[in-house]
């Protein structure tokens, strides 16, 4: 049986190039944003190594190999009860970046 590939995406289905649509679903919100997300179990803490697009644009290309690697190395983390809390009630700025059905956070210093 083969294997499936990960069949995710960037959101909007439209003839704009990756760069686009990086561009387009990407952004500075806020912990009041993200909540849901982390709710909904789709929140990612990328690495300041990386950049949200590398990373968004791997995913939407089914680089599976790759998103292994920065999810074993730590460089992707899946947010966490303990992370959350720590921004709870703080007025904590991210840049995100929507690659559905994740969305990719780092906070912003």
């Amino acid at each position: 049986m083969a294997s499936e590939k990960m069949r995710y995406g960037m959101l909007g289905d439209d003839n704009a190039s990756m760069e686009e649509k990086l561009a387009k679903y990407s952004g500075k919100v806020g912990w009041d944003y993200l909540k849901e997300h982390f709710k909904n179990g789709v929140l990612f803490f990328v690495d300041e190594e990386l950049t949200l697009e590398e990373v968004g644009a791997a995913i939407s290309a089914d680089e599976t190999a790759k998103v292994t690697t920065w999810l074993k190395l730590a460089d992707l983390v899946k947010i966490e009860k303990l992370h959350a809390m720590q921004w709870e009630n703080k007025e904590q700025q991210f840049e995100a970046l929507v690659v559905s059905p994740f969305v990719l956070c780092r906070p912003i210093s």
